[in-house]
């Protein structure tokens, strides 16, 4: 009785995987006003109210960045077994308490000690490993696409939550913003616990919403969430040099983009000579932007994601070497455009690859050893910031090196190639395709 309980459902005249993307969309939603890019945008706001020193919230993001990635790993392994019901209601608790505290907060310590709690929890939990792991559980088929719309909600939560503080800091101050973050976040438990679900299978559904039914037929004419799909284990992806190859790639590519993102702000003001709320805009259109991800979801099913990938690199690449030249708002605007094309389908088409080359079955264990590293470098891309600007006085070193970044990741991208299956593999129906 109880199992039935737990396993009811709302009965939609969709398919059930996409009630579950749009109930994780809004607790990402929530968490995003913990993540490092809208810190970056509104640290502003909360240097001037507490007299702290430009910078002094870089190294917030850094440790917090780099907590989540190392609790990734278990968070990973509790997402394969238990899967999002039970993870984001615990996580979307703790992000409803961190931002209370950070509302309170009155010494730097103190900021540092809500913000990273929250942002160590939040990250992996409501904005990137769990909604990935549930993506990659109910969709087949469409996954690239599915992954693609989980990848989008966290850079337009963050653009929307950048004007939105903004907005509240500069009327009511940037605490009051927290507080009610802090209020939304607690509400969302709810609907979490109600309507999210930990794969298709638990509730009497395949993933993309295929039928038995459609098994009849020629196996070419199949639906391919009925056709058995090869998984590897984590210990068999980890020994692939595909994986590591890809952790590089997304680590530089990472870095790249979150030192861009953190930086953007103060360069465009101290630089390019706009005003701080041009810049805010600016940024805000920049991440906005990574709604491009359902583009190149689309794109990913046509010309595969590893290729996808690669354009990406290159074209991130490219446009760091226009920035240096960015001197109004005319042209800050056009990079915010295509940057943000381009930068904001990273984490979803990395996704998109791992699941192609690996499965489905320890997705999540597989991300969660994936992500530390990745974390690493997110945490590190405002530190690097931080320290280039001390040291060269200026951002020109940071930007030609995070140029040099993304051109190397290319070059990887190229190489990794889709690994040979193991041996318990059938070598006929599960040969690597590209």
């Amino acid at each position: 009785m109880l199992q039935k309980i737990l396993n009811w459902r709302l009965k939609t005249p969709f398919y059930y995987g996409w009630l579950v993307l749009g109930i994780t969309s809004l607790a990402t939603f929530a968490a995003s006003g913990l993540t490092q890019v809208v810190l970056g945008g509104i640290q502003v706001y909360i240097t001037a109210d507490n007299g702290w020193d430009d910078g002094s919230l870089a190294f917030a993001a850094a440790i917090g960045t780099w907590a989540s990635g190392m609790i990734a790993p278990l968070i990973g392994r509790l997402a394969d077994r238990f899967g999002p019901r039970w993870l984001m209601p615990f996580g979307l608790v703790i992000a409803g308490i961190s931002f209370f505290a950070l509302a309170g907060a009155n010494a730097l310590w103190q900021f540092y000690g809500g913000y990273i709690v929250g942002r160590a929890v939040s990250n992996p939990v409501l904005v990137g490993l769990v909604p990935r792991t549930a993506a990659v559980n109910f969709f087949r088929r469409r996954r690239n696409m599915a992954l693609a719309m989980v990848s989008v909600f966290r850079p337009t939560a963050g653009a929307i939550n950048i004007q939105i503080i903004s907005v509240i800091a500069s009327h009511q101050g940037y605490r009051a913003a927290y507080r009610y973050l802090g209020v939304l976040s607690i509400l969302l438990v709810l609907p979490v616990v109600l309507f999210i679900r930990r794969q298709p299978e638990d509730i009497g559904l395949l993933p993309d919403g295929a039928t038995e039914e459609q098994t009849d037929g020629p196996a070419g004419r199949r639906t391919q969430a009925l056709i058995p799909e090869f998984s590897w284990t984590a210990g068999e992806a980890v020994k692939t040099k595909a994986f590591w190859m890809l952790v590089i790639i997304a680590c530089l590519g990472t870095m790249g983009s979150s030192a861009t993102g953190f930086s953007m702000v103060p360069y465009l003001v101290e630089d390019a000579g706009l005003s701080t709320a041009n810049a805010a805009v600016v940024l805000s259109v920049g991440t906005f932007l990574a709604v491009a991800n359902i583009f190149w979801g689309y794109l990913a099913d046509k010309i595969t994601p590893r290729r996808c990938l690669l354009v990406m690199m290159i074209g991130s690449g490219g446009m760091m070497a226009y920035f240096l030249g960015v001197n109004s708002l005319a042209t800050a605007m056009v990079f915010a455009l295509v940057w943000g094309v381009f930068s904001g389908g990273l984490g979803s088409l990395e996704n998109m690859v791992l699941a192609e080359y690996f499965g489905r079955n320890s997705y999540g264990t597989i991300l969660g050893i994936f992500s530390p590293l990745q974390m690493v470098a997110l945490g590190a891309g405002p530190a690097l910031a931080s320290a280039v600007k001390m040291l060269a006085g200026n951002y020109t070193v940071l930007y030609l090196a995070m140029m040099a970044a993304y051109f190397l990741s290319a070059i990887l991208m190229y190489l990794a190639r889709p690994p040979r299956h193991p041996a318990r593999a059938d070598a006929e129906a599960l040969a690597p395709a590209d």
